[in-house]
């Protein structure tokens, strides 16, 4: 049974939840920075607004909903402040991609699709000096970025055109991931190196 990414559900609710509540909160100091605004250039009469706010602190239901909001107010301010909006499984996530199917769950991780990476292009003989940095995008397809120095008998297009073809091959076949890039770069070109006679 093929696996299915579960992650991008969770996190889309979690960050509509955070931009709701980042909203709700940048309103309500707008609107109190434009009030204390209004008052310090004399443009608000001060008595009027006392009048308005003493008249919804006597009135139950206003009070009742002005206490609610600002207790909301005050949890909202204290997870921001004390509480870290990623957790550690978030952190993971971002490490890796998490597949899942009717037997249970797989977790992949950037640092495993490196070494795959690293090992396919060991395989080939004119590539030396081998660094892969591996990127996941949200639709977990993979983006691979090798720096490589190569032999100085290397035809380098075909290189780069083979090891292109047979990353995105074994990596699909290995992890079931796309592979949308395989971006090369190609630090520098390694001298033949004389033979010693004795």
């Amino acid at each position: 049974m093929p696996f299915l990414d579960i992650t991008r559900k969770k996190e889309k609710g979690m960050k509509f939840i955070e931009r709701t509540t980042l909203v709700l909160f940048s309103t309500l100091m707008l609107v109190i920075s434009v009030i204390f605004c209004l008052l310090a250039f004399g443009w608000l009469d001060i008595d009027l607004a006392g009048k308005v706010v003493l008249g919804i602190l006597n009135n139950d239901v206003s009070s009742n909903i002005l206490l609610g909001l600002s207790i909301i107010f005050i949890l909202l301010a204290i997870r921001c402040i004390f509480f870290d909006s990623t957790s550690k499984k978030e952190e993971e996530l971002q490490n890796g991609v998490l597949l899942q199917n009717g037997d249970g769950k797989l977790f992949i991780t950037k640092q495993t699709i490196e070494n795959l990476v690293t090992n396919i292009v060991k395989g080939f003989d004119s590539a030396e000096e081998i660094q892969t940095n591996i990127e996941i995008d949200k639709e977990n397809r993979v983006n691979v970025l090798i720096n490589i120095t190569v032999g100085q008998n290397a035809v380098i297009k075909e290189l780069s055109t083979n090891l292109q073809t047979k990353i995105k091959e074994i990596v699909k076949k290995s992890t079931d991931l796309e592979v949308k890039e395989v971006n090369i770069k190609i630090k520098n070109v390694e001298p033949i190196k004389p033979v010693v006679q004795e």
